[in-house]
């Protein structure tokens, strides 16, 4: 009987802060201009002299605040299934809640 090949999983963890608007802006998918006028209205950076620097969680929350609707950045270890059936039942729900209003 072959062995079973044991599958071990690397612990997920916290990902390190994105230094520069390069990597700021890759992280947003957005343009580093747009993300330098985002600074400009509360984005949280830090900011160092000419150095710049933030986190995954603090822009995702940022947007989640600024945009009033669920956000989620998706990163390796995201399992893109699950992603996909909140993002329908988040717009199944906005769907429902429009017919009711009318």
């Amino acid at each position: 009987m072959p062995k079973q090949s044991k599958i071990t999983k690397k612990p997920s963890s916290p990902p390190e802060a994105l230094r520069g608007w390069k990597k700021i802006a890759e992280f947003l998918g957005e343009p580093i201009s747009v993300v330098k006028r985002w600074r400009s209205e509360g984005m949280p950076v830090v900011e160092q002299g000419r150095f710049v620097r933030s986190s995954p969680q603090q822009l995702s929350a940022w947007l989640r605040r600024e945009s009033g609707k669920p956000v989620h950045i998706v990163t390796p270890e995201t399992d893109l299934a699950s992603e996909l059936k909140r993002g329908i039942a988040f717009a199944h729900q906005n769907d429902n809640d429009k017919k009711h209003k009318k």
